[in-house]
Protein backbone atom coordinates (compact mmCIF):
# COMPACT_ATOMS: atom_id res chain seq x y z
CA UNK A 1 0.00 0.00 0.00
CA UNK A 2 1.53 3.18 -0.79
CA UNK A 3 -1.23 5.17 1.20
CA UNK A 4 0.45 4.69 4.64
CA UNK A 5 0.78 7.26 7.08
CA UNK A 6 1.84 5.60 10.32
CA UNK A 7 1.90 1.63 11.38
CA UNK A 8 3.92 -0.09 14.04
CA UNK A 9 2.79 -2.87 15.89
CA UNK A 10 -0.86 -1.52 16.99
CA UNK A 11 -2.11 1.02 14.63
CA UNK A 12 -1.78 1.97 10.97
CA UNK A 13 -3.48 5.24 9.77
CA UNK A 14 -3.99 5.37 5.84
CA UNK A 15 -4.76 8.29 3.69
CA UNK A 16 -7.96 7.32 2.23
CA UNK A 17 -8.94 8.43 -1.13
CA UNK A 18 -12.56 9.54 -2.29
CA UNK A 19 -14.24 6.91 -3.16
CA UNK A 20 -13.38 4.51 -0.98
CA UNK A 21 -15.33 2.82 1.76
CA UNK A 22 -14.14 2.07 5.29
CA UNK A 23 -16.24 -0.52 5.61
CA UNK A 24 -18.25 -3.01 3.47
CA UNK A 25 -21.63 -1.48 2.87
CA UNK A 26 -24.98 -2.85 1.08
CA UNK A 27 -22.50 -1.76 -2.65
CA UNK A 28 -20.80 -5.14 -1.83
CA UNK A 29 -17.80 -2.77 -3.02
CA UNK A 30 -14.23 -3.59 -1.99
CA UNK A 31 -13.53 -2.13 1.34
CA UNK A 32 -10.18 -0.33 2.95
CA UNK A 33 -10.38 -2.30 5.81
CA UNK A 34 -10.31 -5.44 3.75
CA UNK A 35 -7.41 -4.46 1.63
CA UNK A 36 -5.93 -3.32 4.96
CA UNK A 37 -5.90 -6.69 5.88
CA UNK A 38 -4.34 -8.03 2.98
CA UNK A 39 -1.54 -5.94 3.07
CA UNK A 40 -1.48 -6.82 6.41
CA UNK A 41 -1.64 -10.82 5.61
CA UNK A 42 1.23 -10.26 3.21
CA UNK A 43 2.96 -8.67 4.75
CA UNK A 44 3.72 -10.76 7.70
CA UNK A 45 3.13 -13.92 5.45
CA UNK A 46 0.14 -14.69 7.74
CA UNK A 47 -2.26 -17.21 6.57
CA UNK A 48 -6.45 -17.00 7.98
CA UNK A 49 -7.60 -14.39 9.24
CA UNK A 50 -6.01 -11.13 10.22
CA UNK A 51 -7.27 -8.69 12.86
CA UNK A 52 -8.19 -5.23 12.92
CA UNK A 53 -10.59 -2.83 14.38
CA UNK A 54 -11.88 0.21 12.83
CA UNK A 55 -11.40 3.22 15.41
CA UNK A 56 -13.62 5.65 13.17
CA UNK A 57 -15.15 6.11 10.04
CA UNK A 58 -15.04 9.07 7.08
CA UNK A 59 -17.36 9.30 4.64
CA UNK A 60 -17.06 7.57 1.34
CA UNK A 61 -16.66 10.93 -0.58
CA UNK A 62 -14.20 12.69 2.08
CA UNK A 63 -10.52 11.97 1.74
CA UNK A 64 -8.33 11.55 4.61
CA UNK A 65 -6.68 9.90 7.92
CA UNK A 66 -8.18 7.24 9.10
CA UNK A 67 -6.65 4.53 11.88
CA UNK A 68 -7.10 1.38 12.64
CA UNK A 69 -5.97 -1.15 15.50
CA UNK A 70 -3.86 -4.12 14.78
CA UNK A 71 -4.73 -4.89 18.35
CA UNK A 72 -7.40 -5.58 20.44
CA UNK A 73 -5.54 -3.89 23.08
CA UNK A 74 -5.77 -0.97 20.73
CA UNK A 75 -8.67 -0.84 19.73
CA UNK A 76 -10.15 -1.19 23.45
CA UNK A 77 -8.51 2.11 24.22
CA UNK A 78 -8.56 4.24 21.46
CA UNK A 79 -12.45 3.61 21.51
CA UNK A 80 -12.48 5.15 25.13
CA UNK A 81 -10.17 7.90 24.30
CA UNK A 82 -12.54 8.44 21.31
CA UNK A 83 -15.70 8.63 23.72
CA UNK A 84 -13.80 11.20 25.96
CA UNK A 85 -12.57 13.32 23.34
CA UNK A 86 -9.02 12.60 23.94
CA UNK A 87 -8.49 12.26 20.05
CA UNK A 88 -7.80 15.32 18.22
CA UNK A 89 -9.21 15.61 14.53
CA UNK A 90 -9.20 18.62 11.97
CA UNK A 91 -10.81 18.62 8.44
CA UNK A 92 -10.05 20.75 5.42
CA UNK A 93 -13.08 21.95 3.58
CA UNK A 94 -13.18 23.97 0.16
CA UNK A 95 -16.34 25.97 0.51
CA UNK A 96 -18.89 27.76 -2.08
CA UNK A 97 -19.33 31.45 -0.19
CA UNK A 98 -17.29 33.66 1.97
CA UNK A 99 -18.49 32.29 6.11
CA UNK A 100 -20.30 35.58 7.41
CA UNK A 101 -17.42 35.28 10.04
CA UNK A 102 -14.08 34.46 9.89
CA UNK A 103 -14.23 31.98 12.77
CA UNK A 104 -16.62 31.01 14.71
CA UNK A 105 -17.95 28.23 17.04
CA UNK A 106 -20.90 26.23 15.88
CA UNK A 107 -23.05 24.09 18.27
CA UNK A 108 -26.44 22.65 16.62
CA UNK A 109 -28.66 19.46 16.96
CA UNK A 110 -28.60 16.87 14.31
CA UNK A 111 -31.23 14.43 13.52
CA UNK A 112 -29.59 11.56 11.08
CA UNK A 113 -32.32 9.98 8.83
CA UNK A 114 -31.51 7.04 7.64
CA UNK A 115 -33.64 6.13 4.75
CA UNK A 116 -31.52 9.30 3.31
CA UNK A 117 -28.53 8.73 4.93
CA UNK A 118 -28.75 12.36 5.93
CA UNK A 119 -28.70 14.84 9.19
CA UNK A 120 -30.66 17.40 9.47
CA UNK A 121 -30.36 20.54 11.64
CA UNK A 122 -33.14 20.41 14.10
CA UNK A 123 -34.52 21.91 18.06
CA UNK A 124 -32.36 21.47 21.22
CA UNK A 125 -34.89 18.42 23.00
CA UNK A 126 -35.97 16.98 19.36
CA UNK A 127 -36.14 13.06 19.28
CA UNK A 128 -33.27 11.37 18.80
CA UNK A 129 -31.41 14.67 18.45
CA UNK A 130 -27.70 14.70 19.16
CA UNK A 131 -25.72 17.90 20.27
CA UNK A 132 -22.94 18.58 17.27
CA UNK A 133 -20.08 21.01 18.18
CA UNK A 134 -17.37 22.07 15.99
CA UNK A 135 -15.06 25.36 15.49
CA UNK A 136 -13.74 26.67 12.11
CA UNK A 137 -11.22 29.36 11.19
CA UNK A 138 -10.65 30.36 6.76
CA UNK A 139 -7.24 29.76 6.36
CA UNK A 140 -7.25 31.04 2.42
CA UNK A 141 -9.43 31.69 -0.48
CA UNK A 142 -9.24 31.59 -4.46
CA UNK A 143 -11.14 32.53 -7.01
CA UNK A 144 -14.57 31.59 -5.72
CA UNK A 145 -13.68 29.13 -3.50
CA UNK A 146 -13.18 29.44 0.91
CA UNK A 147 -11.02 27.02 2.45
CA UNK A 148 -11.81 26.26 6.29
CA UNK A 149 -9.93 24.49 8.92
CA UNK A 150 -12.40 22.77 11.15
CA UNK A 151 -12.25 21.25 14.10
CA UNK A 152 -14.14 18.73 15.04
CA UNK A 153 -15.47 18.46 19.30
CA UNK A 154 -17.99 16.13 18.71
CA UNK A 155 -18.28 13.12 15.96
CA UNK A 156 -21.93 12.99 14.58
CA UNK A 157 -22.85 11.58 11.46
CA UNK A 158 -22.33 14.66 8.22
CA UNK A 159 -21.89 16.80 10.97
CA UNK A 160 -19.54 18.99 9.03
CA UNK A 161 -21.07 18.91 5.72
CA UNK A 162 -24.34 19.88 7.58
CA UNK A 163 -23.36 22.65 10.03
CA UNK A 164 -21.67 23.92 7.31
CA UNK A 165 -24.18 24.05 5.03
CA UNK A 166 -26.68 25.60 7.45
CA UNK A 167 -24.53 28.99 7.38
CA UNK A 168 -24.71 28.97 3.56
CA UNK A 169 -21.15 27.37 2.83
CA UNK A 170 -21.84 24.04 1.48
CA UNK A 171 -18.60 22.03 0.84
CA UNK A 172 -17.94 21.67 -2.74
CA UNK A 173 -19.31 19.26 -4.67
CA UNK A 174 -21.52 17.80 -2.21
CA UNK A 175 -25.23 17.67 -3.92
CA UNK A 176 -26.81 16.34 -0.66
CA UNK A 177 -26.54 19.35 1.53
CA UNK A 178 -26.90 21.93 -0.72
CA UNK A 179 -23.89 22.33 -3.00
CA UNK A 180 -25.34 23.21 -7.28
CA UNK A 181 -22.94 20.59 -8.80
CA UNK A 182 -20.90 17.65 -8.28
CA UNK A 183 -17.31 16.39 -8.67
CA UNK A 184 -16.17 14.67 -11.91
CA UNK A 185 -15.16 11.84 -9.59
CA UNK A 186 -17.79 11.53 -7.15
CA UNK A 187 -15.76 13.10 -4.21
CA UNK A 188 -16.75 16.37 -2.28
CA UNK A 189 -13.64 18.72 -1.24
CA UNK A 190 -13.96 17.66 2.88
CA UNK A 191 -10.61 15.90 3.87
CA UNK A 192 -9.67 14.75 7.19
CA UNK A 193 -6.11 16.76 7.60
CA UNK A 194 -4.51 15.93 11.39
CA UNK A 195 -5.18 13.53 14.10
CA UNK A 196 -3.46 13.43 16.97
CA UNK A 197 -3.56 11.54 20.33
CA UNK A 198 -1.15 9.63 22.79
CA UNK A 199 -0.62 5.90 21.35
CA UNK A 200 -3.10 3.78 23.31
CA UNK A 201 -0.34 1.17 24.34
CA UNK A 202 2.89 3.28 24.33
CA UNK A 203 1.48 5.74 27.16
CA UNK A 204 2.43 9.01 26.51
CA UNK A 205 4.35 8.55 23.32
CA UNK A 206 2.16 11.57 20.88
CA UNK A 207 1.05 10.48 17.38
CA UNK A 208 0.41 13.13 15.28
CA UNK A 209 -0.26 13.00 11.55
CA UNK A 210 -0.85 14.80 8.77
CA UNK A 211 -2.68 13.52 5.36
CA UNK A 212 -2.00 15.14 2.02
CA UNK A 213 -4.95 16.35 0.23
CA UNK A 214 -5.46 14.11 -3.15
CA UNK A 215 -2.97 14.24 -5.93
CA UNK A 216 -4.81 14.58 -8.65
CA UNK A 217 -6.87 17.63 -8.19
CA UNK A 218 -6.19 21.50 -9.03
CA UNK A 219 -8.41 23.31 -6.49
CA UNK A 220 -6.57 21.30 -3.76
CA UNK A 221 -2.91 21.26 -4.91
CA UNK A 222 -3.92 24.99 -5.07
CA UNK A 223 -4.60 25.16 -1.45
CA UNK A 224 -1.92 22.95 -0.26
CA UNK A 225 0.73 25.58 -1.75
CA UNK A 226 -0.79 28.22 0.03
CA UNK A 227 -1.04 26.55 3.55
CA UNK A 228 2.04 24.78 3.56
Amino acid sequence: MNNILFEDNHLIIINKQPSEIVQGDKTGDASLSDNVKTYISKKLNKKGNVYLGVIHRIDRPTSGAVVFAKTSKALSRLNKMLKNREIKKKYLAVVKNNPAEPEARLINYLRKNEKQNKSYITKKGSENSKRAELYYKLVAKSNGYYLLEVELITGRHHQIRAQLANIGCPVKGDLKYGFERSNKDGSIHLHAREISFDHPVEGKNPVNIVAPVPKNDNLWNYFEEIIE
